[in-house]
């Protein structure tokens, strides 16, 4: 499991107003559920959030709110429609027996729907840990991503795609991820730049799967520098620069 009932979201380093946000079902070939949020100030670009293995819940309702005081209009998306409804996915939701169900065609295609939800305007997948894995791994898939991102993602979930990743890849990896080995993640890349994969990395050293919590005041500035980095690589001149 990744971020606790309890873990919070840390703030993005420039704040606005939250016009709207709440708990939305959306279709693609099943009911799912979802959350969204809406900036007061849209900067135009999209973020469809990935979770951990716990689904849509408190951390990801949260965070949806923090993109959106970034600027970005932000979907975050369930993977258990097709198993578990849409019920609330708090601490009593099993969702060790609904994981091992979740294939990735599903995940892209509940991805699109939270994009053609979204609208016009780059939209970029954010994950994190298995949601990291199945949001880099969405760089294969045709769904027209300006980018996708991932926090301490699962390498295993890729590694059959490489060959076919096309939309640029931002990896925030902890450098003591409990979840993943450096070794592996060092393997990982070196797939990447064998197949000539354009994406940008960086190694929190010594930070803790799940870092990227309020909660862990230590890792404040790590913190800070993601969303630094999530920033920059979701700039309309870099997206027109690898377009």
């Amino acid at each position: 499991m990744c971020h606790r009932t309890e873990s919070r979201p840390p703030a993005p380093p420039i704040r606005g107003e939250v016009a709207a946000d709440g708990p939305l079902t959306l279709t693609s070939s099943v009911e799912f559920l979802a959350h969204h949020a809406v900036p007061a100030a849209p900067n135009g670009r999209k973020i469809v959030l990935l979770p951990d293995v716990r689904g849509v819940h408190a951390f990801y309702r949260d965070l949806t709110r923090r993109f959106a005081e970034a600027g970005f209009e932000t979907v975050a998306v369930d993977y258990y429609g097709r198993t578990a409804g849409l019920g609330d996915r708090d601490d009593a939701f099993d969702w060790e027996s609904h994981l091992p169900q979740v294939r990735p065609d599903d995940v892209a295609e509940d991805v699109a729907a939270a994009r053609d939800f979204l609208g016009g305007g780059p939209v970029f997948t954010v994950g994190f840990c298995f949601g990291a894995g199945q949001s880099w791994r969405l760089s294969a898939a045709d769904l027209g991503l300006a980018g996708v991102i991932g926090f301490y993602g699962l390498p295993k979930l890729v590694e059959d795609v490489v060959d076919d990743l096309a939309a640029p890849m931002l990896l925030l990896l902890a450098g003591e991820d409990v979840a993943t080995s450096r070794a592996e993640f060092d393997a990982f890349t070196g797939s990447l730049d064998a197949a000539g994969v354009p994406y940008e990395q960086h190694v929190y050293a010594g930070a803790p799967h799940s870092f990227f919590d309020r909660s862990y005041a230590e890792w404040g500035e790590a913190c800070d520098d993601a969303w630094r980095r999530i920033l920059a690589f979701t700039q309309p001149s870099r997206v027109d620069s690898r377009a």
